[in-house]
């Protein structure tokens, strides 16, 4: 998560803009007074703050509101793509960082509206009319890993994301972090709003697109993520972006 210690930029206007970012280059922590779109047509963009952290491959963009302080990491190279929005033109009236599916029509419209960001004809504000419609349609997707207050939780979450493929139960994990089953079951809905295992699949789907990024072959980032099976991870990867983890980089727009 950005480091609250750190001197926290500030750039009022979110930037509409296209840029690059290598393998591993990060934006360190900062806030707009905007409202931004952030879409990366290849690669794995991940967006953290305080709460959490969103991630997206190709076919996903994330919301993230005016006011929010948040910092990125790319995973792969990525062809980044940001879309401003002043604070009063919220057309999903949502108010926390979302992961949004991005279909076809959605994608070549942030594509074109990002292309020459000080184009100010009529045409490009008919284009970002018809942005507008599409993310109003664009569906919602629960792509995040959020932040635990709870030091027993906490405890937990580290345990599992420093080894994906540790294939403990709830409470073999609660017993070498000195919590019950029950409590942490308790608070893995009270903070997070899943189960142990849909956090866990969450985890494991995060590093596996990161692995896949970087690269990895399927059957090893299965392996490296916990899945019983190869086949296993594709049928979970599938069910969750739409695509199997083989196409994952030949994605972009």
């Amino acid at each position: 998560m950005p480091d609250t210690r750190q001197v926290i930029r500030h750039t009022p206007t979110a930037p509409t803009r296209a840029q690059s970012l290598a393998a591993g280059e990060r934006i360190d922590a900062h806030r707009h007074d905007d409202h931004q779109i952030v879409y990366a047509g290849s690669g794995v963009l991940a967006v953290t703050t305080d709460a959490g952290t969103w991630f997206a491959p190709g076919n996903r963009a994330i919301w993230v509101p005016a006011g929010t302080v948040h910092a990125h990491r790319a995973h792969g190279h990525l062809d980044l793509h940001l879309v401003g929005l002043p604070a009063d033109d919220n057309p999903l009236g949502l108010d926390a960082p979302t992961v949004l599916a991005v279909g076809p029509l959605l994608r070549e419209l942030i594509v074109a509206y990002t292309r020459d960001p000080h184009d100010e004809g009529p045409e490009r504000h008919r284009l970002l009319a018809v942005l507008r419609d599409q993310l109003r349609a664009s569906p919602q997707q629960p792509l995040s890993l959020p932040s635990a207050t709870d030091p027993r939780l906490a405890a937990v979450c580290e345990i599992v994301h420093a080894d994906p493929a540790d294939a403990r139960a709830l409470a073999a994990l609660g017993a070498a972090t000195g919590a019950s089953e029950r409590t942490l079951s308790r608070l893995f809905r009270a903070e997070f709003g899943m189960t142990f295992p849909q956090w866990r699949t969450q985890s494991r789907l995060y590093h596996a697109l990161r692995m896949l990024a970087d690269g990895a072959p399927v059957t090893t980032v299965a392996h490296r993520c916990g899945w019983s099976s190869t086949s296993a991870f594709i049928e979970v990867f599938r069910r969750s972006f739409g695509h199997t983890p083989g196409t994952h980089n030949r994605l972009s727009p």
